[in-house]
């Protein structure tokens, strides 16, 4: 189990039962498990359903800034409420790292997406509003100014600085990319993000009331905002800082990991870009952070089929719950443990970005879903952002940060390459190495091969 001391590991399998197959232990040490297989027509689903959630990033990014909108409609139309032109930058970091995996699958030219990847690292460098190099999380799409009274988001600009670092290594050739990724990462102040604390990050800041009163001190998707202060080569924080934020345990039948209440995406977004496998920290309890998200996974689906008395709707191959859309709102929801608000509804987000984590049990979902439901839930930019499999409710919209993990983990899944270019920026490792993350003597997963 991830808990448990590293002299440990000598037992057959990393993680729960069924859910090891990256690496076998033998009487002769640790040798790479047989490669698992993708079919044939489940790579073409995932080269589709790539295909359309990156044409949300290509459509509804403006032109101009590259900001990338929080939301549209799934038939392709701007939302007509007042989010209408509101970006998201988390949203527009995951349409950055799209660029790059469709320059490299051809969904768009090469030439295409420098073009669109250096127009928003011009707006971001130097017309976009922001303080001490942080970004407000809510922009207007087309001016870059601040919406709905947001926060400069700590996070957000982390997810967007991921999208920033991505292209600055996947188009490294391109000198004017180069400078502009650079000098926007060399801006940020993760020093003043502290606000006054010595080791934890504030979630953000307001020029009204000042920073926000919530710190980011116990698990959830902080790891690459950490990483990234870390590892900064102007502002950087201390590396205590990594120890200094709490990893609560969670128990679910079989599964014992590390986790708060919070919904399955804090267990994906980091993993989106920085690559934890076969790294484990090296204070106890030695965390396998990689293993920890393979195993939050595979509770989740356990957890979501013990729903199935109670909603019919969720079975074998139909399940997942993430923060999503709900016939209520938004709602940050999810389990273990169960959250109040759960109503049966299905988050293809859910499975889709735990894709790169356990593809055995995640896409027999995308799989199903897409054959069961077909056009109802499936259209130009991939899955709708919620439904319900038994009551006909499918949400009108689809949201950029599900699209976006959706595309990322599929890619991880087929390739590894987004974690190829995002480990290239040399300040990742460094961080790594300082906060003591170590690579183990093990031999990476192997990537699915096509039948």
């Amino acid at each position: 189990m991830i808990l448990r001391p590293l002299a440990a590991i000598a037992i057959a399998c990393l993680f729960a039962p069924g859910c090891g197959r990256s690496l076998v232990v033998s009487e002769s040490g640790i040798r790479p498990a047989p490669p698992a297989q993708l079919a044939r027509s489940d790579d073409e689903l995932l080269e589709d359903l790539q295909r359309r959630s990156f044409q949300f990033f290509w459509v509804h990014a403006d032109a101009g800034t590259g900001l990338v909108r929080d939301r549209a409609r799934t038939d392709g139309t701007p939302v007509a409420t007042d989010a209408r032109d509101v970006a998201s930058i988390a949203s527009t970091g995951f349409g950055l790292t799209g660029l790059c995996i469709a320059a490299e699958r051809s969904f768009v030219s090469r030439p295409e997406a420098i073009g669109r990847a250096t127009a928003t690292l011009r707006f971001l460098a130097g017309r976009m509003p922001q303080e001490h190099g942080w970004f407000y999380h809510f922009v207007n799409l087309r001016t870059g100014a601040r919406e709905w009274n947001s926060e400069l988001s700590s996070i957000d600009t982390a997810l967007l600085l991921a999208g920033v670092l991505t292209v600055r290594q996947c188009f490294n050739d391109d000198p004017e990319i180069l400078r502009l990724a650079d000098a926007i990462y060399r801006r940020v102040d993760f020093a003043w993000m502290l606000a006054g604390d010595p080791h934890l990050l504030a979630h953000g800041w307001r020029p009204e009331t000042g920073f926000l009163k919530s710190r980011w001190d116990h698990y959830c998707e902080l790891m690459i905002l950490y990483l990234l202060a870390i590892g900064s080569p102007t502002h950087p924080i201390p590396p205590a800082s990594w120890r200094a934020w709490s990893r609560p345990t969670m128990t679910f039948g079989e599964y014992r990991y590390i986790s708060g209440p919070d919904p399955l995406f804090v267990h994906q977004y980091s993993h989106a870009w920085i690559d934890f496998r076969g790294v484990r920290e090296q204070d106890p309890p030695h965390a396998d952070w990689w293993g920890n998200s393979v195993t939050a996974t595979r509770a989740h689906k356990a957890f979501v089929l013990s729903l199935a008395q109670e909603f019919p709707g969720y079975s074998e191959h139909v399940w997942g719950i993430t923060a999503s859309d709900s016939r209520k709102g938004y709602v940050a929801w999810g389990g273990p443990p169960r959250h109040g608000a759960i109503d049966g509804s299905v988050v293809p987000a859910a499975a889709a970005g735990s894709l790169m984590f356990a593809p055995d049990i995640t896409v027999p979902v995308i799989r199903e879903l897409r054959e069961r439901f077909g056009s109802r839930i499936y259209g130009q930019f991939g899955f709708a952002d919620a439904f319900h499999p038994t009551e006909g409710w499918v949400n009108p919209d689809v949201i950029g940060i599900d699209a976006g993990i959706t595309l990322l983990s599929a890619e991880n899944l087929r390739s590894g390459r987004v974690w190829s270019w995002f480990m290239r920026n040399p300040e990742v490792p460094a961080a790594m190495q300082r906060a003591g993350l170590l690579r183990q003597n093990l031999v990476k997963a192997p990537h699915p091969v096509r039948q």
